[in-house]
């Protein structure tokens, strides 16, 4: 018998196929929806909830046991909760850690997310991985079946939507350091240990709002530019990203991109992105590095991803790709100074396999800065 939180109130999830399973409700009550995908993690719930790429999203979690080690408030990859709704097997109530701020129920109430417990969560992975993603609703305050699944045929489809802007900051912001080099970085949905990875490495960060004008960025003299990760369908969001990328192109200066960040340089260069019939998410994900030959176990969230039918091996070099299904997770361009990941190397949750991707990209940002004795402070120059 799947495990169920008695003290909550009955609940329902209906996904736009017809499938219904009933379970109790989490968090707060109400109905919400949007893409069903799963996480194969098996810990670090509260960074998965706070990633800005899971926008419009309903988290599964395939690790059955999920709260018992709480929340603390240091975890959070982002200002707030970013998915729409969360399924889990078995929820716990209680917790067991003692530096934990408060319980995951606590939490999701907090961030008014809605939640749904006590399904049967392997027969719905198995159910996404035959059929393909689609669209569902969970709600504590519906009780028609059919209702919910035809919310669920209505909701946006993520094919098409333009997430970006919804989750990025509204005024540009400087994050200083004590070393002498500064990163143009945009905000797709940037995550705060990306951030931190570029700190611990000596840059100064100016991080752009997603629709800024490519003029406002290069004013800001950068040594290097970054484009982060987001949600949503790249596609959608290329008539502001792409001027950017173009711009950080003629300036003759080292790009990095991860994720959304990632689709929108290969888009720069006329590759196509296709979406996925069912995405990767989760901190196991195993990637080939082709120059070395190693393995990396990755953490990853994309349900895009570039074609690989449509490569153009004249414009990029294809450095990673995903052992599990060939799915291309790694570029390097040829036609200006240029590399970038599907996957996260900054983890969070996660493992650090990738992590070297960042000192790759600084040892590319300080050979174009020159000798590091001569360059400005970014704390001097972040004004």
């Amino acid at each position: 018998m799947t495990p169920i939180a008695p003290n909550h109130k009955p609940a329902i999830l209906a996904l736009s196929d017809g499938t219904v399973v009933r379970g109790r409700s989490i968090g707060s009550v109400g109905t919400t929806g949007g893409e069903l995908c799963f996480n194969t993690s098996m810990t670090g719930y509260q960074e998965i909830f706070t990633d800005p790429s899971y926008h419009g999203q309903l988290m599964m979690m395939t690790y059955p046991h999920i709260g018992n080690y709480g929340t603390m408030s240091r975890d959070d990859e982002a200002r707030k909760v970013m998915i729409s709704g969360l399924i889990v097997r078995s929820f716990s109530d209680d917790y067991s850690n003692p530096i934990a701020d408060g319980s995951l129920q606590d939490y999701l109430e907090r961030n008014k997310l809605i939640g749904i417990s006590g399904v049967d969560t392997r027969m719905l992975v198995r159910h996404i991985r035959t059929k393909g993603v689609m669209n569902a609703v969970i709600s504590s305050e519906i009780s028609d079946e059919k209702e919910l699944i035809r919310k669920a045929k209505e909701w946006d489809d993520m094919e098409g939507l333009e997430l970006a802007t919804r989750v990025t900051r509204k005024e540009a912001q400087t994050v200083p350091s004590d070393g002498p080099y500064r990163i143009a970085a945009m905000d797709y949905g940037i995550k705060q240990n990306i951030i931190n990875s570029f700190v611990n490495r000596g840059c100064t960060l100016r991080v752009f709002p997603a629709e800024t004008a490519p003029e406002k960025v290069m004013e800001w003299e950068a040594d290097g530019y970054f484009f982060s990760n987001g949600p949503g369908d790249p596609n959608a969001s290329s008539h502001y990203g792409l001027p950017v990328v173009e711009a950080a192109k003629k300036s003759g200066k080292p790009l990095f991109g991860i994720c959304l960040g990632h689709q929108l340089m290969a888009l720069s260069e006329g590759i196509p992105i296709r979406k996925m019939f069912v995405g990767h998410r989760g901190a196991n994900q195993p990637v080939k590095n082709l120059k070395t030959g190693l393995v990396e176990i990755s953490t990853q969230n994309h349900g895009f991803a570039v074609d690989e039918k449509r490569i153009d091996t004249s414009k990029v070099e294809v450095t990673h790709i995903n052992l599990n299904d060939q799915t291309i997770e790694g570029l390097r361009f040829k036609n200006f100074q240029g590399m970038s990941v599907q996957y996260h190397p900054e983890a969070s949750p996660g493992p650090h396999d990738s992590s070297y991707l960042f000192d790759q990209f600084m040892e590319m940002v300080e050979q174009g800065a020159g000798h590091k004795e001569q360059a400005t402070t970014g704390t001097e120059k972040s004004n």
